[in-house]
């Protein structure tokens, strides 16, 4: 059967400039914590684990506890729900969602003890249950990044105390292996998968560099120094729908004042620097979190400000409901942004507060079309060469080109999406607007080796972190 669509009427909105938007309360954590992590899961809700925790009388410099609990936000309610705990302590690790819809989470600080097993674990949404996912080549004690690539693995490197390693982990083996070392030693590393499916490796004190990793040649190759890596190491990052980096830039010393940013250029490797932020931030200034949105990305270190691509300056976002350092902040499937835990100006931990970012326009996750009608069961996925469904009668093939439409990429940009074909990574051929359907995108991918054969195999996009409805094809 030839597919035929009738699509949905789509009220596109392209944000020409970034522009505020709002704060708001929303559910309390049942824990209070910060240097946690927020992984958005398929099904909407966002995982929210470890960290740490202080009393609001105890200062920063004093001890304080080290979580393995785990709670759920659930968009729908705008609460929150204790999700068990994890099979260890962790705090400033990583977690990073997989293709199959687990979460892996890596390493992190056991501060009680000052020592931390080369440890991993994964989060299994579809049982709500924590299991050990094996050892990483070395203890990675925090500050350390994990990137997923383009092939499904991850690439874990840097981190405190760390010598300049890296490691792969492999879902379909469920092992991690070591690869080369990094060029530079990066103490807090940041990561960016760039549109190219390389990876940016930059941060770190002493600052002494970026680097990229090619996953083809598997060798990292130094990018060259920031733009003031006497004073400034990069604290986080966000890919542009240009393609270059944001990369927001933390002062060397906890006294400094004043607060940069910089442009990375994957294709000259030069660094440019941007306009200086509104505000001051001080002390708190290396616990920043960078989101990107439609039309531009909001940063948070201590307060919360708007980078605007098309004239490369930062506005204020707002006011927050109150002022955060070491929170999360998750893009949601219907455009907003949560904002969870952190401390406060004190170092204390600001209860167990939330809150939601409305931006002035809201964009949804991308949609994938079923021929029901409903996004659910067969999807309007077609076999390239023939224009014919992939059916469970007419099943699709390892390194067959398919075909489907899409909603709510960015107009014009170059990061590609990702499709996962039964828990494994495609290969992205083309990625574009929709002929004759405005408003629409054509995604065409190669099904991957190593899908097991089905009438139904899910199908799932994601784009900037965040997934799609799941629909589902037949595969031989």
């Amino acid at each position: 059967m030839k597919i035929r669509f009738v699509l949905p009427l789509l009220l596109s909105c392209v944000v020409m400039a970034q522009t505020p938007g709002t704060f708001t309360a929303t559910g309390n954590l049942n824990t209070g914590r910060f240097h946690h992590t927020a992984t958005l899961l398929p099904n909407g809700k966002v995982l929210i684990a470890g960290g740490s925790y202080s009393h609001p009388t105890i200062p920063i410099d004093a001890y304080f506890d080290v979580l393995a609990s785990a709670e759920l936000y659930d968009p729908a309610k705008g609460a929150f729900t204790p999700a068990g705990n994890m099979t260890m302590h962790r705090t400033y690790h990583t977690a990073t969602l997989l293709p199959n819809g687990k979460v892996l989470i890596v390493g992190g600080a056991l501060l009680t003890t000052g020592y931390q097993p080369p440890s991993a674990e994964l989060y299994d949404p579809s049982t709500g249950m924590f299991t050990p996912a094996g050892d990483t080549t070395i203890a990675r004690l925090g500050g350390h990044s994990a990137t997923l690539l383009n092939d499904g693995t991850v690439l874990i490197a840097g981190g405190f105390q760390d010598p300049g390693t890296a490691e792969i982990y492999d879902p379909s083996t469920g092992t991690f292996h070591a690869i080369a070392n990094t060029i530079v030693h990066h103490e807090r590393a940041i990561a960016t998968l760039l549109s190219d499916g390389r990876v940016l490796l930059d941060g770190g004190l002493p600052y002494a560099g970026a680097e990229i990793y090619d996953p083809v040649a598997g060798i990292f190759t130094f990018a060259g120094l920031g733009i003031d890596p006497s004073e400034n190491s990069p604290v986080a990052a966000a890919l542009l729908t240009n393609g270059e980096v944001l990369q927001t830039l933390g002062p060397a010393c906890d006294d400094c004042g004043t607060r940069n940013a910089e442009l990375f250029d994957p294709s000259t490797s030069v660094f440019s620097a941007t306009p200086q932020t509104s505000s001051a931030r001080g002390l708190f200034a290396g616990y920043d979190t960078a989101t990107l949105l439609p039309g531009g990305v909001l940063t948070i270190s201590g307060q919360a400000e708007l980078f605007d691509p098309m004239s490369s300056t930062f506005i204020s976002a707002g006011p927050m409901t109150m002022f955060r350092a070491g929170q999360t902040a998750t893009l949601l499937g219907d455009g907003t942004v949560l904002i969870a835990g952190g401390q406060d100006t004190g170092g204390n931990a600001p209860g167990s507060t939330a809150e939601i970012y409305y931006p002035a326009a809201l964009i949804s996750a991308p949609l994938l079309f079923s021929l029901s009608g409903d996004g659910q069961g067969q999807g309007a996925i077609w076999h390239s060469a023939t224009g014919q469904v992939a059916s469970s009668q007419n099943p699709a093939f390892a390194g067959e080109i398919l075909s489907m439409y899409t909603t709510s990429l960015f107009e014009g940009g170059v990061i590609p999406p990702q499709v996962a074909i039964g828990g494994r990574l495609a290969e992205i051929l083309f990625f574009g607007n929709a002929p004759g359907y405005p408003g629409y995108y054509q995604v065409n991918f190669l099904v991957p080796d190593g899908v097991a054969p089905g009438s139904a195999v899910l199908v799932r996009l994601t784009y900037i972190g965040r997934p799609s409805n799941a629909v589902t094809i037949g595969v031989q």
